[in-house]
């Protein structure tokens, strides 16, 4: 089977292009997509959006329905990986399902919502964050709740980051996004698949598991 990965920033990618192969083996193959922010579902479907904006949502309805005409049945799965951010977790999973729901014939898609941020998959396993930063501040790792709405990623950077997620702030986005890429690379390959706390992140390993064997 083929996995066709949809994220919404250069941190998801860098963190699933480490770990896909030791989700689904070599018995499958698999393909990280990274777009420039997630966006905002169209009102209308039917809209035609500025793909060059690369926004991830905002281009679902066409992706999700281009991969359901061009793929015969049983070829591969879409994932759809996103943030949850502030969003109603219902309320999101109801419009993404709408977005399939529009699309014939529909692509196999699986959609994983990390809670609140990516950074959340990371938290569930302190043992790989103390791996890659031996100096992280324990105290407040270990207080951190799995898939707690927290602000995640600026718990992560005052644990990790000299000065914090001020400072870190103080620096603008595209830092925050090289930073948030650094913490990929350097946290990812030392996850254990099977100890981590983040139960978004355990939906997302089980629903490709599933998938992988099938």
């Amino acid at each position: 089977m083929h996995f066709e990965i949809l994220v919404e920033d250069q941190s998801g990618k860098v963190t699933l292009d480490i770990l896909m192969p030791k989700i689904i083996g070599d018995q499958h193959t698999f393909n990280v997509k990274r777009y420039k922010g997630v966006g905002r579902i169209p009102k209308n479907m039917n809209t035609a959006v500025d793909a060059s904006k690369r926004q991830l949502l905002d281009n679902l309805p066409r992706l999700l329905g281009g991969y359901g005409k061009s793929w015969p049945h049983g070829y591969g799965a879409v994932i759809v990986v996103c943030d949850l951010d502030n969003k109603c977790l219902k309320t999101f999973r109801e419009e993404l399902m709408r977005v399939l729901s529009s699309c014939n014939p529909r692509p196999e898609t699986r959609f994983c919502i990390a809670i609140e941020e990516g950074e959340a998959w990371f938290l569930g396993d302190i043992p790989a964050i103390k791996q890659a930063y031996p100096k992280a501040k324990e105290a407040l790792l270990n207080a951190y709740v799995s898939d707690s709405i927290c602000g995640t990623w600026e718990r992560l950077a005052d644990a990790v980051y000299r000065g914090g997620s001020q400072q870190l702030s103080s620096l603008g986005w595209q830092v925050v996004g090289t930073e948030k890429s650094a913490w990929a690379e350097n946290i990812s390959p030392h996850m254990d698949l099977n100890n981590n706390l983040s139960p978004s992140f355990n939906y997302f390993l089980k629903k490709l598991q599933d998938l992988a064997n099938s």
